[in-house]
């Protein structure tokens, strides 16, 4: 008896899709003027606008990527506006 022939794995392997790093900042309207930097030693993350200054900060998780923190960002500016 013969051995039957085992396949060959050669799918083509997708690329994994890039997230956004820098982003467009909600005060300002300036489009790559927001970064973002982690600080795993004190569980922090921080996003800042390069140009008016603005910023929020948060605390990391294992899986927390600086889209992550942006949309927290945003969300915690459209709470703040809809008390006033």
């Amino acid at each position: 008896m013969a051995r039957r022939k085992s396949r060959s794995n050669n799918r083509p392997v997708k690329p994994k899709l890039k997230l956004d790093t820098v982003f467009r900042c909600p005060f300002c309207q300036l489009e790559n003027s927001v970064g973002c930097s982690f600080d795993k030693d004190l569980n922090i993350g921080e996003i800042s606008c390069s140009i008016c200054h603005a910023g929020y900060e948060t605390k990391l998780t294992p899986l927390t990527e600086p889209i992550d923190i942006y949309c927290e960002w945003i969300d915690e500016c459209e709470r703040v506006n809809q008390k006033s």
